[in-house]
């Protein structure tokens, strides 16, 4: 406690590998935690150097209070190999043993009340840092969640090849002792998803609970009211925004169009990846290329402005631990039919979108196809999911209020720890 009676700002050593302004997915996990928790705690972020220039002339705009930066990588000569997914991955574990050293050496010089790992968001690679003597949040991380058996049959030969190298990837890692001594160690373990918290407790963290690893900043939400624009089109139009794989499923949402001869829906697809030439022939094959358009990568601000002129977001991803373009939609009142499986199930209810249930490929397009019929015949019903996106998003995942989460976790786990050496 403080002179005044309130909680001390506890000291937090938060680790977060990706780590940048103004950007979505992994990078703006680690900084928008960063920037809300320290509203609430003193936060000390170990991220890489390559990050420095960026954060640093971000802070000199826009200082933090509470907010302290250590920059660590590896020997120049060890960075050779750094080339492409694989070297990644192994660069990011022999990092997570570097900055183990390197909080060892923290924690003699300097108070940490709490660790807290951030990202990389995934389970399947070990923190260090959980070995040190402090209480210990571990995410929230993900990556358990897989294309069911089911619709395995229905991806390609890379895409099958995709899923089969990721699943032994997975297991593999878990066979990892210091993974399972990560979870053992986690004060508290946060999940994004049930598949991964199902995971985490075989593993052996003892305390888990479901927490989604995205938000959107303040910063993100004005970005996106910037690019709304109005419309007085009659036609409903689809979106589906994300790199072409086959597990985003994209390929059912364009066989559930080709079932909606009854209405004039339109539908872009914005990204690029190694399912675009499966789609565009698919595309061909179904008939619809009249109103399919590809539109492939896109500026930021471009792929906000083609959502603010959308009306429906199309997600129908076989596996996702996250949803953040659900988010971004939601936040632009663009309403989510999603697939009943990952993080986007957790973030779409009733009142913002339509959640389908994933029992096969023939189900899901007779099911999307359904659903795109019923939003376009009941406008009146769209727009009160275009209202309630945007509320759920500001009152759920305003990243001021994660931070808010953020902070009381802390304060649960240093109190933990303190009761247990008490």
């Amino acid at each position: 406690m403080t002179s005044d009676g309130s909680p001390k700002r506890l000291q937090v050593l938060l680790s977060a590998y990706a780590c940048e302004p103004a950007r979505g997915s992994e990078p703006g996990v680690g900084w928008n935690a960063a920037v809300e928790i320290a509203k609430h705690h003193d936060v000390l972020v170990v991220t890489r150097a390559n990050n420095r220039t960026v954060i640093e002339a971000w802070l000199e705009r826009n200082p933090v209070s509470g907010l302290r930066f250590a920059y660590f990588d590896l020997p120049k000569w060890a960075m050779w190999w750094k080339r492409g997914p694989r070297g990644t991955r192994l660069y990011y574990y022999l990092w997570q043993i570097g900055i183990y050293l390197l909080a060892r050496k923290m924690l003699r010089e300097s108070s940490v009340d709490v660790i807290q790992h951030a990202t990389f968001v995934k389970y399947w690679v070990p923190s260090f840092l959980s070995l040190l003597p402090r209480p210990f949040v571990w995410g929230p991380v993900g990556g358990a969640d897989s294309t069911p058996p089911i619709f395995r049959s229905d991806l390609s030969g890379p895409g099958r090849s995709y899923e089969l190298s990721r699943q032994i990837a997975q297991s593999f890692a878990e066979f990892d002792p210091f993974l399972r001594l990560t979870a053992r160690r986690s004060t508290i373990a946060l999940a994004t998803t049930e598949a991964t918290a199902s995971r985490i407790e075989t593993l052996g963290a003892s305390d888990v609970r479901i927490l989604g690893a995205i938000g959107l900043s303040g910063h993100t939400l004005k970005s996106i009211d910037a690019a709304q624009l109005d419309s007085d089109r009659r036609s409903l139009r689809l979106i589906s925004i994300g790199l072409l794989h086959d597990f985003k499923g994209f390929q059912f949402a364009l066989r559930a169009l080709a079932r909606t001869a009854a209405t004039d829906a339109e539908y872009w697809i914005i990204g690029d990846g190694p399912a675009r030439g499966r789609l565009e022939k698919e595309t061909a094959t179904l008939g619809i290329g009249e109103r399919v358009q590809f539109l492939g990568q896109l500026p930021r601000d471009d792929v906000l402005g083609k959502l603010s002129q959308s009306d429906v977001l199309v997600h129908p991803s076989l596996h996702e631990s996250g949803g953040l373009v659900c988010l971004e939609a939601m936040a632009a009142r663009v309403p989510v039919v999603c697939l009943n499986l990952g993080g986007p199930a957790t973030i779409v209810t009733p009142e913002t979108g339509i959640v389908i249930e994933a029992e096969s490929p023939q189900q899901v397009v007779q099911d999307l196809a359904q659903a795109i019929a019923q939003l376009d015949h009941d406008r009146a019903a769209l727009t009160q999911m275009a209202i309630a996106s945007r509320a759920r998003v500001e009152a759920e995942y305003h990243w001021e209020k994660k931070g808010e989460q953020m902070a009381r976790l802390h304060r649960e786990a240093y109190d933990k720890m303190r009761k247990t050496r008490a």
